[in-house]
């Protein structure tokens, strides 16, 4: 059992609250952790320190800050292994998959190694008589940010690096679940030459997090997570005058075209919809066959892929496909939500629901789920499950398909899998969601284009990642600026035109 820490002001730091979140290893059922839960003090304490390290380090030249982003990419690739471990040991991923989860973090922070450019501003010489006209990007000042238990790495990463690298300060409150590879982040970008209270890891509750909201000198916030408190964070953090991005739950859809290649849409639909156990934004949840034929020989493909599927313990190999969910109740809720949709009318074509595994009993593990003949108004649909469940909502048609994504109330990512040029270009055109693949399963964009989806997916006018990043984590400031070349006589009391 270890109790864990807060990382504050460049130092790992005894919680002084009294209250502890257990943390789990998903695979074995025990804890393995005593996490603190932080006081609006302690949150308080961080966000001063914060605020005292930030002008300094905003003054530093971007490209000597853009110099610790590339000593951190060195460091992280140093301690890949270790990062994934413990990733994989609180969270439940495979290492394959761990490393993923830190790689994609990783593309960030090179992204962000571009900040002397991507932090130019603008300049307009003689825009009137001896007048010219210029405008700065410059830091808001503590940034606030809360990540989710699913990606412990890439998320945070997305948060703080950009922050950092445009001379903020960042204050992180990550998931309370699977916190250690946020703190070894962190520790990281203190070796890599980040000033002490630049980066702040705060680890709470609803207490932390309100606190954060709340807090007057905290000028933005940053969260993901599920819809509901999405809504909360983005309605509580906007009233109290802060920049704010959220982003919620997801039902991506994938469309199977009849003239699609079955075999490339059925191994995509697999690794898409069960990798990670479904604990994905961006998982396929929902298969959209167009055309009894196309339904009929999708299932036919999807059952043996789906029954070859190794589930099992990180420790057990890189061959197994996924991992226990993160959590106990997480467990529950996706078995009810599987017998709902059996009682409900759907068509358990693959049979998850009695997997056990030997030597894991007390693990929270769930087998993989298939279901046919899901209808709209089912709880399996409407309801985002993350967890190992693909559901098959037949379509007779083309329009049909493209109804069901655009009527769904979130719009994450969403993909089409065709021959056809022209049906391609009309639903990447027409599809009312953020992100889309075409003959790509998770369109998750690279890091030097932005991450967001559309409807209740997201709240906010802009992105994470890519150029969206470094506008959401400045303002700009525009100046005008007149140099008289002589002594002048008098002021002028009219707006005199630029010609």
């Amino acid at each position: 059992m270890t109790e864990m820490h807060h990382f504050i002001n460049g130092a790992l730091t005894k919680g002084t609250s009294g209250r502890f979140s257990d943390v789990f290893n998903p695979a074995t059922g025990e804890v393995q952790g005593k996490l603190p839960l932080a006081t609006s003090e302690e949150l308080d304490q961080a966000v001063q320190i914060a605020k005292a390290a930030q002008p300094e380090w905003a003054a530093t030249n971007p490209q000597k800050r853009a110099r610790v982003m590339m000593k951190f990419v060195d460091l992280m690739h140093r301690d890949m292994d270790k990062i994934a471990e413990a990733l994989s040991r609180e969270h439940g991923k495979t290492i394959p998959d761990a490393k993923g989860d830190v790689i994609r973090g990783l593309e960030c922070v090179e992204f962000c190694i571009g900040a002397p450019h991507l932090l130019k501003g603008e300049y307009t010489d003689s825009a009137g008589p001896g007048i010219d006209l210029y405008s700065m990007r410059q830091p808001l000042g503590v940034c606030g940010g809360i990540t989710p238990f699913n990606f412990p790495a890439m998320m945070p990463l997305w948060m703080f690096a950009p922050a950092i690298v445009c001379g903020n300060a960042f204050v992180l409150k990550p998931s309370e679940r699977d916190p250690s590879a946020t703190i070894m982040l962190a520790e990281l970008l203190e070796e890599a030459g980040l000033p002490k209270g630049v980066l702040q890891v705060v680890n709470g509750d609803k207490v932390a997090v309100d606190a954060l909201l709340d807090h007057p000198d905290v000028a933005s916030i940053g969260f993901v997570g599920s819809t509901p408190i999405a809504e909360y964070i983005y309605q509580r953090a906007a009233a109290a005058g802060k920049r704010v991005q959220c982003f919620g739950g997801a039902k991506n859809h994938m469309i199977i075209m009849p003239d699609a290649d079955l075999d490339q849409a059925a191994d995509a639909l697999v690794g898409a919809g069960f990798g990670a156990a479904g604990e994905r934004c961006m998982a396929i949840s929902v298969a959209v066959p167009v055309g009894e034929e196309t339904a009929d020989k999708l299932i036919e493909k999807l059952i043996p892929r789906i029954e070859a599927l190794k589930v099992g313990p990180y420790t057990a190999g890189d061959d197994v496909d996924f991992g226990p969910v993160v959590s106990a109740d997480a467990k529950k809720r996706i078995l009810g939500l599987v017998e709902s949709g059996v009682a409900q009318g759907a068509e358990l074509v693959v049979d998850g629901r009695n997997f056990s595994l030997q030597g894991y009993e007390d693990g929270f593990f769930v087998g993989p789920h298939l279901f046919d003949r899901v209808t709209t108004d089912m709880d399996i649909y409407t309801q985002e499950i993350f967890g190992p469940v693909l559901s098959t909502v037949r379509a007779a048609t083309y329009e049909d398909a493209l109804k069901i994504a655009m009527d769904n109330e979130y719009g994450n990512g969403t993909a089409i899998y065709t021959r056809d040029g022209d049906t391609a270009r009309d639903y990447v055109a027409r599809v009312n969601v953020g992100m889309v693949g075409v003959n790509v399963p998770i369109p998750v964009p690279l890091a030097y284009h932005t991450f967001g989806g559309w409807k209740k997916s997201a709240f906010g006018d802009l992105n994470q990642h890519g150029p969206d990043s470094i506008k959401f984590y400045t303002r700009t400031k525009t100046v005008t600026a007149r140099w008289p070349s002589g002594i002048k006589e008098g002021g002028e009391f009219n707006f005199k035109s630029m010609d």
